[in-house]
């Protein structure tokens, strides 16, 4: 399967029923979303956020209309004081919950990788400019799911909060995050006040890791001496070379950064041993013996993930016949996974 698009907010996932898929409400949905601009950072305000009433207040409208009928009918004054006053309570929080949202600026911060079928989540900052507190706020992603997972919080006065959220993505590869809902039924409850919003920002889904895979393939010797290696550092002799990001400790010479730390440099060196004596670990896509594409690529990110945990130096060969050069570290775990999870 190749590595999936940006999928759009509305897109139906694997499963969903053919109902589902031609549903004309979906259909409108994808529509408006479409229409919606991304971007890491909005602010909300009376161009962007929407009112309706939510069911309790249909079912106040009902009642009130009930209420008035009686009231002419019986010549009622309290009936009409009862009505009336019910009315404007929900007219005021119609107002008080539309400004509970209006003027909420919102801010994504940027997801890390998740894998495929697993949670990724990410964070969301609420900035409240103004000097009273915007109470119950919610936050959720759109899905397909009919109970969507709402996230509740109160943004303090002249200050900021972070909600997280997550979505649970079945393909890998680059993909958009889906449109984000917020919305209150602060004070009353009568009305539901929303908006919607897509963010700019991709999330990279790496392909989903084998359960119980096989053990690593066995490592192999490189070629070379000590003439490689000083071709391949230059002027960095003895068996050290400077420290790069990723080193594991046990390869930092301390006894050189002491020094190095007394003389006033912040300078650290690694072991560099001759490549005739290293050994790489190569985790190549025929060595997995599978001839499913993305069992393969299952495979490897499981081997990919070993590696890291026992701190392993090791390359990577894609099916399609690239290569990534031998390294370990963290950063170097992260560059596998977003060319396994791009794959074709």
């Amino acid at each position: 399967m190749p590595a999936a698009p940006a999928s759009s907010p509305g897109a139906p996932q694997p499963g969903a029923s053919l109902r589902q898929r031609w549903s004309p409400a979906r259909r409108v949905r994808q529509w408006w979303h479409a229409r919606l601009p991304r971007t890491d950072s909005l602010k909300l305000t009376q161009r962007n956020v929407y009112i309706m009433p939510s069911r309790a207040g249909w079912a106040l409208a009902l009642t009130l209309c009930v209420l008035l009928v009686a009231a002419i009918n019986y010549q009622l004054n309290l009936g009409y004081l009862l009505t009336f006053l019910l009315a404007g309570s929900a007219a005021a929080g119609m107002v008080v919950g539309h400004g509970n949202l209006r003027g909420l600026a919102l801010h994504l911060l940027p997801p890390a990788g998740s894998f495929a079928g697993q949670p990724c989540r990410f964070d969301v900052v609420l900035h409240n400019t103004r000097r009273s507190t915007r109470w119950g706020i919610g936050l959720a992603v759109q899905g397909d799911a009919a109970a969507t997972d709402w996230t509740w919080i109160d943004v303090p006065a002249q200050g900021s909060t972070t909600a997280q959220l997550a979505f649970t993505p079945l393909r890998r590869g680059l993909q958009s995050l889906p449109t984000i809902t917020a919305a209150t039924r602060y004070p009353l409850g009568t009305f539901r006040v929303w908006a919607l919003w897509r963010a700019q920002t991709q999330a990279w889904i790496y392909p989903a890791p084998e359960h119980n895979p096989p053990p690593l393939p066995a490592a192999s010797a490189d070629a070379g001496g000590r003439s490689a290696a000083s071709t391949r550092h230059g002027d960095e002799f003895d068996g050290v070379r400077a420290y790069r990001r990723g080193d594991a400790l046990k390869l930092v010479v301390w006894k050189k950064a002491a020094q190095a730390f007394a003389t006033g440099s912040d300078q650290l060196v690694s072991r560099d041993r001759p490549l005739s004596q290293q050994h790489r670990l190569w985790l190549d896509a025929k060595a997995t013996g599978l001839a499913d594409p993305e069992a393969r690529l299952s495979r490897l990110t499981a081997w990919v993930l070993v590696a890291r945990q026992q701190d392993l130096t090791w390359g990577l060969r894609l099916p399609d016949g690239r290569e990534i050069a031998p390294d370990q570290g963290a950063a170097h775990a992260t560059l596998c996974l977003e060319a396994l999870a791009a794959c074709p």
